[in-house]
């Protein structure tokens, strides 16, 4: 076993419909789901955020929601109330497979610090533990799908090609936010890290 499928926050918050909906979500699942079947092993991750988290414009009174704030890690967009613990929009999409899942990994359940990457928290020091357990799987190749392709799934991409992983990101199982540009920039980045874009 040499290859994962990591499947990024194909959450219903993020679907249509969603309290952070980005267009076309839904749209990869079935493609998503027959994906599953070439991999031996498949990662899910999961949006996972405590009420009032940080990240949240609701947490930062006058605050408008996708404007830009500075945290002790850096820039920080402000984002609406979306996948808190335990409730519904926090669920993955109703369509998708998650029986396959060998992992799934939760982000963003520090109050303090936004997750974007499935390998680290938005401070790049504190990890989720995802390498480890690609590591001593024997894992060296990752294809990764799913939402936002400007942000956790750019994120994610890049961390895992510094860590030295082999990274495809599949284009046409993402879907993008795409906010002032984010989306060319975010391609531009992956491309600069060594993540072949499918």
């Amino acid at each position: 076993m040499s290859e994962a499928l990591i499947v990024i926050d194909l959450q219903k918050d993020f679907c249509p419909g969603g309290a952070l909906a980005v267009a076309g979500g839904d749209e990869i699942v079935p493609g998503v789901n027959a994906l599953m079947a070439e991999f031996d092993a498949v990662v899910l991750t999961q949006d996972w955020h405590p009420a009032g988290h940080s990240s949240f414009a609701s947490s930062h009174p006058g605050a408008e929601v996708m404007s830009l704030t500075e945290m002790p890690y850096g820039p920080q967009v402000l984002w609406p109330d979306h996948c808190i613990q335990g409730s519904d929009g926090a669920h993955f999409h109703p369509d998708l497979a998650t029986d396959r899942a060998d992992l799934i990994i939760r982000k963003g359940y520090n109050p303090a610090i936004d997750s974007y990457s499935a390998f680290f928290e938005n401070d790049h020091k504190t990890p989720t533990g995802l390498e480890g357990y690609l590591r001593t799987r024997g894992i060296s190749k990752l294809v990764m799908v799913g939402i936002a392709t400007d942000f956790c799934v750019n994120y994610s991409a890049v961390d895992a090609a510094k860590l030295g992983f082999e990274v495809t990101v599949r284009r046409d199982l993402c879907r993008g936010i795409d906010m002032d540009g984010s989306l060319a920039a975010a391609e531009a980045a992956m491309q600069d890290a060594g993540v072949r874009l499918a």
